[in-house]
């Protein structure tokens, strides 16, 4: 099964940044360059929700409550994707995981651990 790999994560301050990244060491390039990518987050007692996508034209979509501050993007010669998160809030905490997307935009990989993303109070 393939599985992304996500890091980046950490206790930060409200209203500071971080940049996540999620690698594909198991797929191969012509494998991932085609792929949409999407980064979701789940909290304590909460689903899993859509936070970010981008296509393989790297067009992205945003959920409402991240739009001007997270920044979805990809580099394809590291088969890594980022998720550039600024003006964090106390909302903001969750761990977040990333997945491919299939052509119905659902998650096709196995989840990986995540990476948690803490506010510090």
């Amino acid at each position: 099964q393939v599985q992304l790999v996500e890091s980046g994560g950490g206790l930060v301050q409200p209203g500071g940044s971080l940049r996540l990244s999620c690698r594909a060491p198991r797929m191969i390039t012509n494998v991932f360059n085609p792929k949409h990518i999407a980064w979701y987050r789940q909290s304590p007692g909460k689903e899993r929700e859509l936070v970010a996508s981008i296509t393989s034209t790297r067009a992205t979509n945003y959920a409402d409550s991240v739009k001007g501050r997270f920044t979805i993007s990809r580099d394809n010669s590291r088969k890594t994707a980022y998720l550039q998160m600024n003006n964090l809030k106390a909302e903001d905490t969750a761990t977040y995981y990333c997945n491919t997307l299939s052509a119905t935009n659902e998650p096709q990989c196995t989840w990986g651990q995540g990476t948690q993303v803490t506010m510090a109070s």
